[in-house]
C-alpha cells in the first residue's frame, strides 16, 4: 500500500511539467490559481499580457492524460507568444490541473460525477461580478511583475468569457484592447430563448417555457443552489446585457462570431447600432456558416466537428492586433 501511494503521488503532474508557470494568489482571502504561458527561454522578458477568460464549464485550465497535454486554449497559442505572455485564471475551487481520467463529462471537475454537481465553492462564486473583480485584481497584481510590459493589455474571452472580458474592460482602464468572441451583447437569456424558439411547433411553445423560466430567474436572482446546472444567480448575472458597457468603450474592440451561432442576429444588431453611433473603434468579424465554437454546419443542420477552425480565428485575432 505504501509503495502504491508513492507511485501514485509521483505520477501527479504540475503545470511546470508542461512548461507553464503556476502563480498562486489570494483574493478576498481565498485561493486563486493562475497559469502563465510564455515562449520558452523568454519567461523573464518583459511583454504585454494577453489575458484569456475561460468559458462556462468548471474545467481545470491544464488537462492531460497518459499520452500528454490536452489543448490548454482552444487555439494554438504559439504565434501569440512572440509578442505576449498569455495568462489564464482558474475557476474558483477547481484544481488548476488534472488528469482527464478524474474528470466528468466535458472535462468538468465535479463533486458528484453521476449527478454532475460541481463543488460548492465553485457554485457560490460562479457569477459575473466575482470573475470580473477577481480578474481585474489579478491583473493589478501582475502589473507589478518585471516580466509584464504595461503599456498594452489585451483581454479576450469566448462565450461566457466574452461577457466577463467586456465588463472587465468597462471598469479597468488599463485594458487597451478587447476581443469579444461568441458573446451576446444582449445577455445569455437571449441565446437560450433563440435556441428554444427553434423547437417551437404548432403544439409546443418552447420559447414561452424559456420566458417562464426567466421569470423564476428574476424572482430569485440571488439564489445559489448546488444542483446540476447553473444557479439562478449565475443565469441572471450573465444575462445582464453588456451592450452599454461595450458601446461606451473607446479602446479597439474586435467582435468575432459565427453566423450560425444562436447569438449571431444579436451581434448583427449590435453592429448596426455601432455603425449608427459611429463607433469607429469596433471591428466586426463574422464567419459564414460556423456555429458557436466555429465548427461548420452541415446541410442537414448537424455540426461538422471534423473541421476545426479555431486556429484560423485566432490568426485573425493576431492579425487585428498587429494592425493597431
Amino acid at each position: 500500500m505504501l509503495l502504491f501511494s508513492k507511485i501514485y503521488s509521483y505520477s501527479q503532474k504540475v503545470p511546470e511539467d508542461f512548461g507553464y508557470r503556476h502563480i498562486a494568489m489570494k483574493y478576498q482571502d481565498e485561493p486563486v490559481d493562475i497559469i502563465v504561458i510564455s515562449k520558452k527561454g523568454e519567461e523573464k522578458i518583459a511583454k504585454p499580457i494577453f489575458f484569456f477568460c475561460q468559458g462556462s464549464l468548471p474545467q481545470p485550465v491544464v488537462k492531460y492524460d497518459e499520452k500528454g497535454l490536452f489543448s490548454t486554449l482552444p487555439f494554438d497559442e504559439n504565434p501569440f507568444l512572440e509578442d505576449y505572455h498569455i495568462v489564464i485564471v482558474g475557476k474558483p475551487f477547481i484544481p488548476i490541473i488534472s488528469d482527464v481520467n478524474k474528470l466528468g463529462p466535458n472535462y468538468m471537475y465535479l463533486k458528484d460525477i453521476e449527478k454532475e454537481i460541481a463543488p460548492k465553492g465553485y457554485t457560490e462564486r460562479n457569477y459575473l461580478d466575482y470573475y470580473v473583480f477577481r480578474n481585474n485584481f489579478v491583473l493589478k497584481q501582475l502589473a507589478k511583475e518585471r516580466w509584464v510590459k504595461g503599456k498594452k493589455l489585451v483581454v479576450a474571452g469566448h462565450s461566457e468569457g466574452s461577457t466577463i472580458a467586456s465588463k472587465m474592460a468597462s471598469i479597468n482602464k488599463k485594458i487597451t484592447h478587447l476581443i469579444y468572441s461568441g458573446g451576446n451583447p444582449y445577455g445569455r437569456i437571449m441565446n437560450i430563448l433563440a435556441q428554444s424558439r427553434s423547437f417551437d411547433n404548432d403544439s409546443i411553445n418552447e420559447g414561452n417555457n424559456t420566458i417562464e423560466y426567466w421569470k423564476k430567474v428574476v424572482a430569485h436572482s440571488n439564489e445559489i443552489n448546488a444542483t446540476n446546472g447553473d444557479s439562478y444567480k449565475t443565469t441572471y448575472s450573465f444575462s445582464l446585457p453588456q451592450k452599454e458597457n461595450l458601446m461606451n468603450l473607446i479602446i479597439p474592440v474586435l467582435v468575432s462570431y459565427g453566423t450560425k451561432d444562436w447569438s449571431a442576429s444579436f451581434n448583427d444588431l449590435f453592429q448596426i447600432e455601432a455603425i449608427r453611433e459611429k463607433k469607429d473603434n469596433y471591428t466586426f468579424k463574422s464567419y459564414l456558416n460556423l456555429e458557436h465554437n466555429y465548427f461548420p454546419i452541415n446541410n442537414d443542420g448537424t455540426v461538422n466537428q471534423e473541421i476545426y477552425n479555431w486556429d484560423t480565428i485566432a490568426a485573425d485575432w493576431l492579425k487585428w492586433l498587429h494592425t493597431l
